[in-house]
């Protein structure tokens, strides 16, 4: 079942055609010159059209239906003068947004994590959104948990080094955009577009939460120690190069191997080292 319009008027020129029917007829059952049967018809012609006259809000839509079958839909805002004996229903297009719970779903490395989002939509086709589910917005809440928990277990929480691995920490944007895809293809039979997900709310669970952060803790005074060798042989590289190229001082190689111990232990010694002073002979 796909969406169309139905027929409508201008209501402002419908109400004038109500009006003149009912005037009519009114005149022609007082003059009952054989013109009564006439003016009672057009007296209930005026009530039909009446009843046909529906006003709609601005991002409204009025379904019609006519004794259960679908007839089409108005969209745009104001008085209108439709098919009468139709059942109007209002199906709002305004952009909303829903929060997801808080849920507890196994990563991609089967550690419990607790991840939630905000789904933003609006109704685009409004007979799928009325007859195709049971209810939209309930079918919108439980469809996005749904889709959550399945994007969520195809990411691990954090790669941990491996920075070629998306995660849900590190790539959030990457993820949402996992979800919004994943999340249209379920709401299509819904006739609702997704308009933005983005996660809210992202943690380690409770009961390994302690013990992530240790490693995550782990993790980051490893990569600082590796910066830090890694400078300080580039610093030690560089010293004795410039002593040999500046300075007419030949060091043999245990005099190179003290120099290189000595600098290392200065620069990656977490504490201030105490500068021993040499007061005599530099062993070869």
């Amino acid at each position: 079942m796909q969406e169309k319009n139905v027929f409508h008027i201008n209501g402002y020129l419908g109400l004038l055609i109500v009006l003149a029917l009912l005037i009519g007829g009114g005149f022609m059952m007082w003059q009952a010159n054989g013109f009564f049967i006439v003016g009672l018809l057009l007296v209930i012609l005026a009530a039909l059209a009446g009843s046909s006259l529906t006003i709609i809000g601005p991002n409204q839509s009025k379904v019609l239906t006519f004794f259960g079958r679908y007839v089409g839909t108005i969209r745009e805002a104001g008085l209108y003068l439709t098919i009468p004996l139709t059942n109007k229903a209002t199906v709002s297009l305004r952009v909303r947004n829903f929060n997801s719970a808080i849920l507890k779903v196994n990563d991609l490395q089967g550690n419990p994590v607790e991840i939630a989002a905000v789904i933003v939509f609006k109704v685009v086709d409004t007979s799928k959104a009325l007859f195709a589910v049971e209810d939209y917005e309930q079918f919108v809440e439980i469809q996005s948990e749904s889709a959550i928990r399945h994007v969520a277990s195809e990411y691990a929480y954090d790669n941990f080094g491996d920075g070629k691995a998306l995660t849900l920490r590190s790539n959030p944007t990457e993820v949402s955009n996992h979800l919004t895809e994943e999340l249209q293809e379920r709401l299509d039979v819904a006739g609702v577009e997704i308009v933005e997900t983005r996660l809210t709310h992202l943690a380690y669970a409770t009961e390994i939460a302690s013990a992530m952060l240790q490693r995550q803790q782990s993790q980051a005074i490893l990569s600082a120690r590796k910066i830090i060798v890694e400078g300080a042989v580039s610093i030690t590289e560089g010293a004795i190069s410039r002593l040999a190229d500046e300075t007419d001082l030949e060091l043999t190689d245990n005099q190179k191997l003290q120099l290189i111990n000595n600098m290392m232990v200065s620069i990656i010694n977490e504490r201030g080292s105490q500068p021993v002073i040499n007061t005599g002979k530099v062993e070869s």
